[in-house]
């Protein structure tokens, strides 16, 4: 437990830095940032299918067995996160027509986006703190997907935060202070104490859900936005590469 709990609280510290990328995207041409973002994008939404089916899903059905328990947390965590994004984007509908109206609404939107943020990165800290509790491997596994997808994720909240009206140090502070409240999540899954393996029970298969929601829904949406046969096929070829990790990762368990 000590092992799993020195992993966890390191993992998501690490995970929580990588909401200070946004620096560095302020030195690049922003047409280059974008292109290199797609292969970005691809390569999160491969680590976190494979993630999913190839590390998480067949650890909880190897513990648990494929129950229709399992079946049901996988897809409360496709549901959660279609809940949350309704939210979200019933929120930017709001934003919107207050911006035809002419109406204050930088700050609102943006706030309302480090609230979603927030959530996120706290089902993140228990996503990753379950995962531990698994196996240090699963764990390693889970960090990395959470990682690969948080990058193009924290550069995007970056542009909102400075869209809203925050200054470029704000902007970091802020988001940097959001993405700690992964460190709670994982230390309320510790905290739990007997209750913990019950909780991995549960916790393992959401969080596949969660991330075949995420990619299947917000990733690979945005790659099929280009429609340039040679883009695409580097965004394939960084698809399969996320994917590649998640496989070669398995020689660690």
């Amino acid at each position: 437990m000590d092992t799993a709990l020195f992993y966890s609280l390191v993992s998501v510290i690490g995970v929580s830095l990588v909401s200070l990328i946004g620096v560095f995207t302020l030195a690049l041409n922003q047409k280059r940032l974008k292109q290199g973002l797609l292969y970005l994008v691809g390569f999160a939404a491969g680590a976190l299918f494979g993630d999913a089916l190839i590390h998480l899903l067949p650890e909880a059905t190897e513990k648990f067995g494929f129950t229709l328990e399992v079946s049901l947390a996988v897809i409360a965590g496709i549901l959660v996160m279609f809940i949350v994004e309704k939210i979200i984007h019933w929120r930017h509908c709001h934003y919107l027509h207050e911006e035809e109206q002419g109406q204050p609404h930088k700050h609102p939107f943006a706030m309302t986006n480090l609230v979603g943020d927030m959530v996120h990165n706290f089902i993140d800290g228990l996503v990753i703190g379950a995962a531990y509790l698994v196996s240090v491997p699963v764990g390693i596994a889970t960090t990395l997907a959470v990682v690969f997808h948080e990058i193009p994720q924290e550069i995007g909240d970056f542009g909102v935060l400075l869209h809203g009206g925050f200054s470029v140090r704000e902007a970091l502070v802020i988001n940097l202070l959001t993405a700690l409240t992964a460190i709670l999540g994982a230390v309320a899954v510790f905290a739990l104490g007997n209750f913990a393996d019950g909780l991995s029970f549960w916790l393992v298969p959401f969080a596949a859900g969660n991330f075949l929601y995420i990619a299947g829904s917000d990733l690979i949406p945005e790659l099929h936005k280009e429609v340039d046969s040679r883009v695409s096929f580097f965004q394939l070829v960084s698809v399969l590469l996320g994917i590649g990790v998640m496989v070669l990762l398995l020689g660690l368990e």
